[in-house]
């Protein structure tokens, strides 16, 4: 069974963000790291790997300059190999302009099963998955909580606000997977000696046959066309309750349409 991860790369979140005065975008131009949430798909494929003889993890990546040292902390927790998508000319993409070359590079590995993170820590979009779920032609299930496969068939604990559903399909498909649904390992010493020399392929957008007008800014369905520092928060109000406590309260929430 080969095991695909789509892996982010995100600037430090230990370091204030910057953004690109044109654009209004992230500045991805620094080192990257792999994304949090990321860690949970990576352990989980791993996982599921050693469940299925014959197994393979390997780790699909999208960032700017062959940036590849959020790639190297996955490939050091086990994945076998990475590919990374990185061209110039995918600077701004949106949502969909990313899952296109994701799923062409993803396309290539002929995978099983794919496996991403509900949604990334720098973006909150949560539209990727399904996207490439979409022009893979395979079935997606999300919100995973708990995942089993025998090779052939995906088993999914689903989460929902009620509890979660029991969902079963064929392989191969697309599944996202939550924050907690498995404890991500750390990279060991051998680990991160042995992730050095694992291969990356690095890829193109004409290695992927992609026409450069179909993604980036000229791409783009979304445009962020202006950003604004958030409202500073106010002080708040100190009710001394001089027998009317209640009444001001509830005068209060009424305000805020509460109740």
């Amino acid at each position: 069974m080969h095991v695909v991860v789509c892996v982010k790369q995100i600037p430090d979140p230990a370091v204030p963000g910057a953004l690109d005065q044109v654009t209004h975008t992230l500045d991805r131009s620094g080192k990257l790291v792999m994304d949090d949430s990321d860690s949970y798909g990576v352990e989980m494929a791993l996982q599921l790997a050693g469940d299925v003889d014959g197994s393979e993890v390997t780790l699909v990546s999208m960032a700017p300059g062959g940036e590849t040292s959020g790639l190297r902390t996955a490939l050091a927790m086990g994945a076998a190999r990475a590919i990374l998508v990185s061209d110039d000319a995918l600077s701004g993409s949106d949502a969909l302009s990313t899952a296109k070359a994701l799923a062409a590079a993803i396309r290539r590995a002929e995978p099983d099963l794919v496996i991403a993170a509900t949604e990334s820590t720098d973006g909150y979009t949560g539209t990727l998955p399904v996207q490439l779920a979409e022009l893979l032609g395979m079935p997606s299930v999300t919100f995973a909580k708990g995942v089993s496969t025998d090779g052939t068939t995906l088993e999914v604990d689903r989460q929902t606000e009620a509890g979660y559903d029991e969902v079963r399909c064929p392989l191969p498909a697309v599944v996202t997977v939550t924050a907690g649904v498995v404890e991500p390992r750390y990279p060991s010493f051998k680990g991160i000696m042995a992730a050095k020399s694992k291969p990356i392929d690095v890829l193109s957008l004409a290695d992927l046959g992609i026409d450069p007008s179909d993604v980036g800014v000229r791409g783009a369905r979304q445009e962020i066309v202006d950003v604004a520092d958030a409202e500073a928060r106010a002080g708040g109000e100190i009710v001394m309750d001089e027998g009317d406590g209640a009444a001001r309260i509830v005068a209060f929430l009424e305000q805020l349409k509460v109740i």
